[in-house]
Order: structure tokens, then sequence, then C-alpha cells
């Protein structure tokens, strides 16, 4: 009996049975390793009175080390800026991980109507699922720590869409936010019924975890290096747990973008377009350094405000006019601090590159990441120069 049907096929993985077989490897072992329950108890058992005492993280990603902040700061305020580097950190990963919970979605919907792409379908559910147990440990020690040193959110954020400014510290406007929005919404759409689009996005993906998996790989070995894992603090384990998923997320992210894209028929000029538009987006995104936070690429001018509260907090009880001085000298004057932040982005970068390197349809712009490039230490001392003047002007109206 023939069990074939007559008919022209196209866009299916069973033909390229090497590509199939690394997205079953890839999810068979995330199902077996999946860390949700594992987050859920961290969290569940988080109580920042035990662990309010102790680093929770390598000393280097503290706020502000290696600054004048640090250099005068006490132990204990040590301590606090070494936990609040993981408060501040993991919020922006949890709205990094909000629209990626969107974008898996719409991915999975331009790919699910494609022959035998169930399996890809399947892996981007599972990985939703463990980004909300992500997102609920991450805002639960938030939360908790925040409330206890301030009373009040400084780095963490109600709930919200994924359509909203993924850097959480932007150098943005109403207008740019608007515009921003827009685009993501249309980038949804396209990509809910476009196969290249939807694992186009995944390069894009792709590119933005690489500089997590450099930060959050040295935030994980915190953890696996702790004497005493058993009672290593929770927001230590809570890093681990969540680096070792993300692992899978960034093999995900690889495969689909480098070898299931190339099971699909060549993008057109207007999927060239597109997807080129998305990686200068994230060009822009990642274009500035930070002297506050090495690791994200957050706008400095739109931390002051932040650190301003931090430094007036009874945690470090300076005075308006010793909190203004020391963040004149922090953000204005090199540091170590600015440049190990200087040295991640450099970094980042270069791996950028090699990412995007064989993939034909990129732009050279984005494979050079020409734009990320053009950012220097004097370009940034003399952004914040100008910056902090403006910011001291408005205080004293």
């Amino acid at each position: 009996m023939n069990t074939t049907l007559n008919e022209p096929k196209q866009n299916t993985l069973l033909e390229n049975p090497q590509v199939y077989r690394k997205l079953q490897i890839n999810h068979t072992r995330n199902k077996q390793q999946d860390h949700t329950q594992l987050l859920d108890e961290a969290a569940a058992a988080f109580k920042y009175e035990d662990c309010k005492d102790v680093y929770w993280n390598p000393e280097e990603f503290s706020l502000l080390y290696g600054t004048p902040v640090w250099s005068q700061a006490s132990p204990r305020q040590k301590v606090i800026l070494n936990q609040l580097y993981w408060v501040a950190y993991y919020s922006q990963i949890i709205s990094a991980e909000i629209a990626t919970i969107f974008f898996n979605q719409t991915s999975a919907a331009g790919l699910y109507a494609q022959e035998d792409f169930r399996l890809v379908c399947d892996m981007l559910d599972l990985e939703s699922a463990q980004e909300r147990a992500h997102i609920n440990a991450f805002q639960t020690v938030s939360h908790q720590v925040e409330a206890a040193l301030f009373g009040k959110r400084i780095f963490s954020y109600t709930m919200r869409g994924p359509f909203a400014e993924t850097m959480i510290f932007a150098d943005t406007n109403t207008f740019k936010r608007f515009w921003k929005k827009l685009q993501l919404q249309t980038f949804g759409l396209l990509s809910s019924d476009n196969t290249f689009l939807a694992c186009q996005y995944f390069t894009v993906r792709g590119v933005r975890t690489l500089n997590g998996k450099l930060v959050q790989h040295k935030l994980s070995n915190y953890y696996q290096k702790h004497p005493d894992q058993e009672n290593a603090p929770i927001p230590a384990k809570i890093s681990y747990y969540h680096f070792m998923d993300e692992s899978f997320h960034f093999n995900s992210s690889t495969i689909i973008s480098h070898d299931v894209i190339s099971c699909l028929k060549p993008p057109t000029a207007f999927e060239k377009l597109v997807a080129n538009l998305g990686l200068r987006g994230c060009q822009k995104d990642h274009y500035h350094f930070s002297a506050v936070i090495n690791g994200i690429f957050w706008y400095d001018p739109a931390l002051y405000a932040a650190i301003y509260q931090v430094l007036r907090s009874q945690s470090f009880s300076m005075s308006d006019i010793e909190a203004k001085e020391m963040m004149r000298l922090s953000f204005t004057q090199e540091s170590e601090g600015l440049h190990r932040s200087y040295q991640t982005h450099t970094e980042a970068m270069e791996s950028y590159k090699v990412y995007l390197d064989k993939l034909n349809y990129v732009w050279q712009s984005n494979k050079q990441m020409s734009l990320m490039a053009s950012n220097s230490i004097p370009k940034y001392l003399e952004m914040q120069q100008k910056s902090f003047s403006s910011f001291l002007h408005s205080q004293r109206k």
C-alpha cells in the first residue's frame, strides 16, 4: 500500500536528520534537567533576613564596584551593593524574559504551520514555562530586598507587558517608547505568519543571550564554588539554576537561527530587511556600558535618580551634597569599574561578531557591530559630564 502523498514538500525538518537530532537532544536534556521545581522551592524558601549579611555574587559583581562609591563603602555597605547588583541585574533579566515568552509563542505560530516543526514548538513551550519560573524567583527576592532596604521599588517594577522598552534604564523618551512598542508589535505580527522571521527571531535572541552567558556563568560560579552549597544564600542558588536552564535556551537559539533556518527557502529582500533592522536594534540597545552595573548595557544618566535614592537611604545615610558629589566622582571620571564594564562590552561585541559571521543574509554593519563598536570611554565621559551637569541643574529648580 502506498502511504506517501504525491505532493511537493517544503520546509521539512525530517529531510534534515542532523538538524532534527540536534533539536531532539537539546529538548530531551532540557526536560531531564529542568530546574523549575528547584527554582520554585528556592523562591518559596527565601527570606531576606536569613542571608542579608552575606555576598550573593563574586565581589566584582557588585553595584558601583570599582568606583569611588565602592572605595569608601563600609563592609556592610559593600554587602548591600553586592546584593543590589543581584536585584538590578535580574530586574533587567525579567524584562527580557517577559518579551521572550511572547516572542517564543509568536515564533512558534510562524513555525507550526510548517511540516515536521512540532518539536521546535514543544521546545519553545517548555522554555516559556521555565521563563515564568525564573521571573517568579527573581521577583520574590527583589521585592523582599527593596522592601527591607528602601520601603519602595528602585530597580524592580510591577509586572509589564512584552511591548515595553526592554532596557529598563534606557536612553528613551515618550516618542521613543511609542516607536519601540510599535516595532515590537509589528514584528510579533509578522513573525507569527512568516517562517523565516520566526526563525530569525532566535538570531536576535541568541545575540542578546550571549552577553548573559558571559556574566551569568560567573554569577553561577559563586554557588558552584561555594564551600557549603547546602547553606549557600538562596539568591546564589537561583543564579545557578537560572544559568543551567538558559544554557539550553541558548542552544535552542543557535540551532534554530543557524541550522533550522537553513532548511527554509532563501529569504526575500523584505525578510532580510526586517531581520537586519532587528539586529540593528540589538546594537542600539547594547550601545551603552555602565559604571553602575557591569554586564548590563544601561544608559547611566537614566540611573541618576535610582543611585541618588540608594545613597540617600538609611543604608548609606549620605546628605544631598555628599550623594551628588559621590555620584559626580563615580559617573564623570575614569575608574576601575568603568574599565571593567567597557571590557565586558567589548567581549560581548566580539562574541556577537562570531555568532553572526556565517549568516549570509546579515548586513556587514551588523556583522561588524559597527554601531556598538563606535562607543568608547572618552565618549562615555563626555556624555556623562554633560548629562550630570543637566541633572544637577534640574535638581536646583
